[in-house]
C-alpha cells in the first residue's frame, strides 16, 4: 500500500472511533451541558478529549460500581423506614416554630435518603486547623469502644502522624480502630503510613484503589468525606482534612492563611454518620459489617437543644441529594442567605435558585476565594458572576488567604456545614456529606463569622468587574463551556 492508503484506512478508523465515541456520549451522559462538553472535547481535541472522557465521564453511577445497601431484609428495611418517618415526624413536632418552618426541607432528606431529624444534639463550631484538630485528639484518647475514621486527604505530616500515633496506641488497648482513605487524596500515605497503622491494630482500607495514579480512571468519583465517629457518641465532619496546612500558626507569616469550618456533634445526631461509614467501609474492605446495635447507642442529651440532619449523596445516590437540599434551603429563605464555598461552579438550578432568591429581596451574599489554587476553576466561576450581580447577589472575594469551608446559612435558623463544593463534581461525582442544623444558635454563630470574613475580603462592584478587559472575559467564557467537568 502506499502512503495514501494508509493515511485514508487511518481516516477512516479515527473518524468511525470519534463516532462510536461520541455515541456512547449521548447515550451515557445524562446532563445536556455535561453532553455537549464532552461532545465538543471528542470532536475538537483529536485523541486527548477521548482520553479525557473515558478517564473523567464514564458513568459509573450506571454501572453500579458501589452500593449503599446494608439492609437485605425488605421487610424489615419496611419497618425500619417507617420507624425512622415516625421518630422524625415526632422530633419535628416537639421542635420549635423555625424548625417547623423548614418541613419541606427535613421531608426532602427523609424521603430521598432516609435520613433522620434527630433532636437535642450538641453541636460546636470549629474553626480551622488550631481548633479542630485539639477536639479530634483529646476524643480520639477518650475513646473506648470504637473509632471510625473516613477522610479524603490524610498526610504523612505533622498532625498526621500525630493522629496515626494515638489511632495505633488505642488499637493496643483493644479499642477497633477502622479507617477508610481515599487513595487519590491520601495517596502520600499509601505505603509507610499504612503499613504502619495496620501493624499497630488498625483496620485500613482505600477507597477505590488506584492502582496507576497518572492514569486513574476514577478521580471524578472519589470519596471526599471527613468523618470521624467515637464510641457511637460524637462525630466530627466539615471541610477540614488532616493536613498541616489547614493549622494557622500564630506569627507565622509566610505560610498561606487556610480559612476552614468544621463541627462536632454529640447525641443522635451521629446516627446517620455511621449509617454511611458502614456502607463505605463494606464497599472499601470488601467485609460484611453489620450495623449492630452497639453502634448507634447515642441519646438525646439533656443539654442538647441542635436538630440534627445530614445530606450525603455521590454516585450511589439516585438523585443528587445535597444540590436538592441546597436549593430547597435557597427557596424556603425569607430573609438572607449566606454561602461561603472555595469552588463555585453551579450549574443553572443553584444560579437560577440564587437568581430568584436575590430579585425576590432576599439578600443574598457569596464569599468565594481571591487567592486560588485553580485559574481555570476560577475562570469558570467568574463567568456566573455578571448575571448575578445584575440580579443583586452580592460576592465577596476573600483576600486573607485561601477560603476552604463549605458553609450555608439560612435566616439565622438553618445552616448546612460539610464537605460538598458548589460544583457539579460535589453534587454528582463524588462522595459528600453535609450537617443540616436547625438552630438559630449555630447559625448565629455562623452568621457572624460570615461577617467577621468579610472583613478581610473586597466586594465586587457590577460595574468595574464589566469592564474587566475582553480577552479575560472571553477565557472565562471558555472555562465556563468545560464547566460540567471541572
Amino acid at each position: 500500500m502506499n502512503s495514501v492508503d494508509w493515511l485514508l484506512i487511518w481516516n477512516i478508523v479515527y473518524f468511525t472511533v470519534v463516532g462510536l465515541v461520541c455515541l456512547r456520549i449521548i447515550y451515557d451522559t445524562g446532563s445536556t451541558s455535561k453532553t455537549l462538553a464532552y461532545l465538543l472535547l471528542a470532536i475538537f481535541v483529536p485523541f486527548v478529549g477521548i482520553i479525557i472522557y473515558f478517564s473523567f465521564g464514564i458513568n459509573y453511577k450506571k454501572r453500579k460500581i458501589y452500593t449503599k445497601k446494608l439492609v437485605k431484609d425488605e421487610m424489615f428495611l419496611q419497618k425500619l423506614e417507617h420507624r425512622v418517618e415516625a421518630y422524625s415526624e415526632e422530633t419535628l413536632a416537639t421542635s420549635n416554630e423555625k424548625v417547623q418552618g423548614y418541613r419541606e426541607l427535613v421531608k426532602l432528606l427523609l424521603n430521598d435518603g432516609l435520613s433522620p431529624l434527630t433532636g437535642r444534639n450538641r453541636v460546636k463550631l470549629l474553626l480551622n486547623g488550631e481548633e479542630k484538630f485539639p477536639e479530634v485528639l483529646q476524643a480520639l484518647r477518650d475513646a473506648r469502644h470504637h473509632i471510625h475514621l473516613e477522610y479524603y486527604i490524610i498526610e504523612d505530616d505533622n498532625i498526621g502522624n500525630q493522629i496515626k500515633e494515638v489511632l495505633i496506641q488505642k488499637a493496643r488497648e483493644g479499642v477497633q480502630v477502622r479507617f477508610i482513605y481515599d487513595d487519590y487524596g491520601s495517596r502520600s500515605i499509601r505505603k509507610r503510613y499504612v503499613n504502619e497503622l495496620r501493624a499497630g491494630g488498625v483496620e485500613a482500607f482505600p477507597f477505590h484503589r488506584v492502582r496507576f495514579l497518572l492514569l486513574a480512571n476514577r478521580l471524578n468519583y472519589r470519596n471526599h468525606r471527613k468523618i470521624i465517629l467515637v464510641d457511637a457518641k460524637t462525630a466530627f465532619v466539615g471541610g477540614i482534612n488532616v493536613a498541616d496546612r489547614y493549622i494557622n500558626h500564630p506569627g507565622e507569616s509566610k505560610r498561606l492563611y487556610w480559612r476552614d469550618t468544621h463541627l462536632r456533634i454529640d447525641g443522635p445526631g451521629i446516627y446517620y454518620l455511621q449509617y454511611l461509614f458502614f456502607c463505605d467501609w463494606n464497599f472499601a474492605s470488601g467485609q460484611l459489617l453489620p450495623p449492630h446495635r452497639r453502634y448507634f447507642l447515642a441519646a438525646p442529651l439533656p443539654d442538647g437543644h441542635a436538630p440534627v440532619q445530614i445530606a450525603a449523596s455521590g454516585p450511589d445516590s439516585p438523585m443528587p441529594t445535597i444540590m436538592f437540599s441546597l436549593l430547597q434551603a435557597i427557596y424556603l429563605a425569607q430573609e438572607e442567605v449566606l454561602i461561603t464555598t472555595p469552588y463555585f461552579i453551579p450549574g443553572e438550578g443553584i444560579l437560577q435558585a440564587l437568581t430568584v432568591a436575590a430579585l425576590g429581596g432576599v439578600k443574598v451574599k457569596l464569599l468565594v476565594p481571591g487567592i486560588s489554587d485553580s485559574a481555570l476553576v476560577n475562570a469558570a466561576a467568574w463567568s456566573y458572576y455578571d448575571d448575578m450581580l445584575h440580579a443583586g447577589v452580592e460576592i465577596y472575594l476573600y483576600q486573607k488567604g485561601f477560603i476552604h469551608a463549605k458553609t450555608m446559612v439560612i435566616d439565622e435558623a438553618v445552616s448546612m456545614v460539610g464537605t460538598a463544593n458548589m460544583d457539579n463534581r460535589s453534587f454528582e461525582l463524588n462522595f459528600e456529606v453535609n450537617a443540616v442544623v436547625y438552630d438559630t444558635h449555630l447559625s448565629q454563630q455562623l452568621r457572624d463569622i460570615f461577617y467577621q470574613d468579610l472583613q478581610h475580603a473586597s466586594k465586587i462592584d457590577l460595574e468595574a468587574w464589566r469592564q474587566r478587559p475582553r480577552l479575560k472575559q472571553f477565557f472565562e467564557k471558555l472555562a465556563r463551556l468545560l464547566s460540567p467537568l471541572l
